[in-house]
């Protein structure tokens, strides 16, 4: 797939197609979450991770309220009751 192949236009919903070969080279699936960010004034998709929206670990995550929280920062709240 030459380059010109690979140029999409946004839609008028914001919404940009990711061209099947890619998706599959990469494991992209239907439902997958993906990051979105800008780095050096570039649009960069990256695989979602969850991390503790208290520190930002990654590690033994839990479910509260919808969100990660990771074992160290339950202690802390915890703690704090």
């Amino acid at each position: 797939m030459s380059a010109q192949d690979r140029t999409r236009r946004v839609d008028s919903l914001g919404r940009v197609v990711l061209p099947a070969d890619l998706r599959h080279a990469l494991g992209i699936r239907e439902g997958d979450v993906l990051d979105v960010s800008v780095h050096d004034g570039n649009l960069v998709l990256s695989r979602h991770e969850p991390m503790c929206v208290f520190c930002g670990g990654r590690d033994d995550l839990r479910k509260h309220v919808g969100r990660s929280v990771c074992p160290a920062c339950v202690s802390a709240l915890n703690a704090e009751q």
